[in-house]
Parts: C-alpha cells; structure tokens; sequence
C-alpha cells in the first residue's frame, strides 16, 4: 500500500531499497526554505543495519502489511527458536540472531505474537511482562534508601537486571519485556 512521507509513523514496516525497514524514529521538518521532508530512522529487517533517510512530503513510499499471530515457545537448538501454533499445530522457527537478548526471557509455552510477511517471520513480540526468579542479587546497605539506589540482580533465565534493595536472591518479581527492567515483586 503506497503511502505518503508525511503518513510514516514509529514502528511501521516499509519496503525501502529492496529491503524491508522498521521505522525506528521520524521527525517531520518544514524549513523556512524549501519543501517540507520527513526525516526518518529506520533498521533493516533482514541485514540488522541502520539507516537515515530523508523523504520529502510529495513522495510515496511502500507500507507493508504483516499477518501476525499468535504462537506458543515451544524449544530451541543452537540458532533456532521453535514456535508452535496453538490452533493449527504448525511449527515455526526464528534464527536467534533475529530475536536477540530477548529469546533469554523466553519459557516454554510462553504465548508470544510473530509477524510474518509472505510467509517468512520477521519479527517476534513477547508479552509486555513476565516472571522470573531472581537467581543471585548483592545484599542491600543498612542505611540505603529505596529510592536512592537499585543493585544488580541476575535472573533463572540469565539475564542482569537491576531491582530495589528490598528483592532476596529466591524472590519471583515480574519485568517489562519492551525494556528489560524491573516492575514488581510477585
């Protein structure tokens, strides 16, 4: 679907160069001088790379449109993640190196939203929060005060987070999964 530079928005996905791009940042600009353009920060899907570009408003790009659905984790091997369809039964599989930092927070049967563009997945969206257990976490001061400092934690899944003096090595807290911090303790 052909849209517009003035119609990009932040996490679109756009068919740019022979690739396809997420939209990362955009800024709409009308200098003083000259046409208005939209300056637009977008990362390759497919190469991993980053790209700035400049469209002015008069011309159009090609949006893309993605079915996504949802798929349950079922297990992965040394590159692959395997997702099952829960309706269907299908099996999917993602490269590791697509998913990233992110595939440490996956747990088996964790429902989780590919989406996938003419039949290949793309991209992998987990839940907003999970729970984990904090594996091992530094003792906490006398004296510090909740609000003044957070200290590092490891998680069962390996991850290095940092979370409030009060949280014990054993405790089960939730994290947000869009920027891997800490939310709550369970």
């Amino acid at each position: 679907m052909k849209i517009s530079a003035n119609e990009i928005r932040v996490g679109m996905l756009l068919e740019h160069k022979d690739d396809l791009w997420e939209v990362l940042k955009t800024q709409h600009v009308k200098p003083g001088k000259g046409g208005a353009f939209a300056q637009v920060e977008m990362k390759s899907l497919n190469k991993n790379t980053k790209l700035n570009e400049r469209f002015r408003s008069s011309e159009y790009l090609e949006k893309v449109s993605v079915d996504e659905e949802k798929f349950n984790y079922s297990y992965n091997d040394e590159n692959k993640y395997y997702f099952i369809n829960p309706k269907t039964f299908e099996q999917i599989e993602i490269q590791k190196d697509m998913i990233g930092e992110k595939g440490k927070m996956l747990s088996e049967n964790l429902e989780v939203v590919i989406s996938i563009y003419k039949e290949k997945p793309i991209s992998m969206q987990l839940p907003n929060q999970i729970s984990c257990k904090v594996e091992t976490t530094d003792v906490a001061l006398k004296g510090q005060t909740v609000s003044s400092s957070y200290k590092p934690a490891v998680l069962d899944n390996g991850l290095k987070i940092q979370v409030p003096p009060f949280i014990e090595s054993g405790d089960e807290i939730i994290i947000d999964t869009r920027n891997i911090e800490y939310v709550k303790k369970i």
